[in-house]
């Protein structure tokens, strides 16, 4: 079996030692990868944004199995392209992916289904977003909705805070197109935990949860970065959580985006907040976590 690794992270490095030790494999490739990824694959120098040359590739060498790392790839269709051409890939559509690529859309979802997250609302004009911040007040978090590698998260504490994070999202523009829409969120009490689940479309197998650390500074501090490290397994998270998190969150947002026309395939990562009243959504990933970006 040829397989084809999408990515050049701390994640597709874990994919590409994994599928190493398969006895089926016979020989990996990673686009772009990375000179660890050497170790176990043979890198071509293929960016993650060139679909047309990945497709071509992935024809070219025969490839029985394609495995896409990150979300920018899958956010802009390269499943898709891949299955069109008849090519096996492992991961969600662009449809799918949307449900981390648009994060005011991920959490209309939640709501019309009833998976657990916070109150929220949208907007584009800051003037709009500035009045609603004083009006609600903080601590408040606010997100671009777009895709920002991790780092569009903005939690703040106070009012200026708050008012500030609007201007860098919508008039500063410092996320780029990710902050073409701002979603400002409930800001959840609680401890955070990283649940990963490989689906087929129907059904979910949960491995086991983790915690990352987002915030760059001692005792959570600082702004979020893409992530500061990960353990695993999060204690928070104990046997009868992992269930209900399962039945709450995971099971509930695949079959959502079923009935949406947007079957979702791959890995689907939910980052939570276990408070006192149980899971609670941050939001979705469509993709493996990596806190080893490079």
């Amino acid at each position: 079996m040829r397989v084809l690794i999408v990515g050049k992270g701390g994640r597709e490095h874990a994919f590409a030692w994994k599928i190493s030790r398969s006895p089926r494999v016979s020989r990996i490739f990673a686009a772009p990868g990375n000179p660890g990824m050497a170790r176990h694959a043979t890198c071509v120098d293929i960016g993650v944004d060139d679909l047309d040359g990945l497709v071509d590739f992935a024809q070219r060498e025969r490839i029985d199995l394609t495995v896409v790392g990150p979300e920018d790839p899958l956010a802009n269709g390269l499943a898709d392209r891949f299955e069109a051409v008849g090519l096996r890939v492992f991961g969600p559509s662009q449809k799918a992916a949307r449900i981390e690529a648009d994060k005011d859309f991920a959490l209309r979802i939640m709501h019309k289904y009833g998976i657990p997250t916070g109150l929220y609302r949208t907007f584009t004009d800051p003037g709009d977003a500035r009045g609603f911040v004083r009006d609600w007040g903080a601590p408040v978090v606010l997100k671009a909705a777009g895709l920002a590698a991790g780092k569009g998260a903005l939690v703040c504490h106070t009012m200026d805070e708050a008012l500030r994070a609007v201007d860098r999202v919508l008039v500063d523009r410092e996320f780029g197109a990710a902050g073409e829409k701002l979603v400002l969120m409930e800001y959840l009490e609680g401890e955070e935990a990283s649940i990963t689940g490989f689906t087929d479309g129907e059904h979910v197998v949960c491995i086991v949860p983790s915690q990352d650390h987002k915030t760059i500074g001692e005792g959570d501090t600082g702004p979020n970065t893409g992530g500061m490290g990960a353990y695993a397994p999060a204690p928070v998270v104990t046997p009868q959580m992992q269930k209900a998190i399962l039945e709450r969150v995971m099971l509930p947002t695949v079959k959502a985006l079923a009935a949406e026309g947007r079957p979702y395939k791959g890995i689907l990562y939910g980052g939570l907040i276990i408070t006192e009243s149980g899971p609670r959504v941050i939001e979705f990933n469509c993709r493996l976590g990596d806190c080893c970006r490079s």
